[in-house]
């Protein structure tokens, strides 16, 4: 006997809830999301990297403003979309996600797209979700306050409960919806972790793990940074070396340049400086062989180059750094007779 307790349907400011109560069940149906989706004219990028996928920008409006997310996809993901009806012409397509379902609509004209969408979530993702952990419901000031949208996002992202299942397989700390986001964006798991806990960063974080990701920092990097004679275990060295393009290539210069034993932060001013081999075998042409991190970088910041040099050498050929300086900037400056 099926006994209905109750139904109620309900249409403010956009978002539509029906509750449904089976016995001591409450399934909650999220509001289904519309909107627009549109795309660049991929057909004209095939030498691109990504030549399989295309890049599609979907966006939302609300009374609150409008939410937009882009991704590219591999048209393998996109059920009914090929590379041949994405050139020219109407097209009705499909993107299957465990968080809900995208429908989409619209016209192709010379590989550049633009229509409708239709978003219906999977009522399902959620308490699979909040079993693991992961609250969808709970309000988040990084995200929208809309259950709809977060589970929108979700779809498009690709969030799945493996990709949960595999971050509480290990020692992350306390994880949140928002964690689920950055690590589905970023590819973060517990095969990254793994890999950055043997190269020698066993404690390292959700947050680090990310950063460690916008940076390009993975286990061959720290690999071949300790190759090259200089080992770290500072992370946020490691960030550094990253963001100021501390390659291994340029290490290896700086050890055949004779720079065998700079620390990380003179190895980081250097390229900050753009200390360049050329700068360091120019230097040792004009008679400054043992020149120590801060000489060096001293050239740079009073952009002293090799016609200074001569012509400071021409009155002394003993001038030192230090007097060099003195002279860039006007003070002590020889006369000749």
């Amino acid at each position: 006997m099926r006994k209905k307790i109750g139904g109620l349907a309900s249409s403010l400011g956009g978002i539509l809830f029906i509750v449904i109560v089976i016995g001591s069940y409450v399934i909650v149906a999220q509001d289904v999301i519309t909107g627009e989706w549109k795309s660049e004219n991929w057909s004209s990028k095939k030498d691109r990297a990504d030549d399989g996928k295309i890049h599609l920008s979907f966006e939302r409006r609300n009374e609150h403003g409008r939410n937009q997310h882009g991704s590219s996809f591999d048209f393998a993901e996109l059920q009914g979309l090929t590379r041949e009806n994405a050139q020219n012409g109407r097209v009705n397509f499909r993107l299957v996600r465990e968080a809900g379902t995208v429908e989409c609509e619209g016209t192709f004209v010379d590989g550049k797209g633009s229509g409708t969408f239709r978003f219906t979530p999977n009522a399902g993702y959620i308490n699979a979700m909040r079993a693991r952990g992961f609250d969808f419901e709970k309000s988040s000031h990084k995200q929208s306050n809309n259950v709809s949208d977060r589970l929108l996002s979700a779809a498009l992202i690709n969030v799945t409960t493996a990709l949960a299942d595999d971050l509480k397989s290990v020692d992350l700390g306390p994880l949140d919806v928002d964690d689920l986001f950055k690590a589905a964006i970023f590819k973060v798991d517990s095969k990254f972790m793994a890999e950055m806990k043997a190269s020698g960063f066993p404690g390292l974080k959700m947050e680090d793990l990310v950063k460690a990701r916008i940076f390009k920092i993975d286990a061959d990097f720290v690999r071949k940074i300790t190759e090259m004679g200089f080992p770290t275990r500072d992370f946020e060295q490691l960030v550094k070396f990253s963001i100021f393009k501390v390659t291994p290539e340029y290490l290896t210069e700086l050890k055949t340049a004779g720079f065998t034993n700079l620390t990380s932060e003179e190895i980081v001013k250097f390229r900050i400086f753009k200390v360049t081999p050329e700068l360091l075998s120019d230097l040792r042409s004009e008679g400054f062989t043992n020149l120590g991190a801060e000489e060096v970088v001293k050239f740079r910041i009073f952009n002293i180059d090799r016609e200074f040099i001569r012509q400071a050498k021409a009155e002394d050929p003993n001038v030192t750094v230090e007097e060099l300086v003195r002279m860039k900037i006007g003070v002590g400056r020889k006369r000749s007779n």
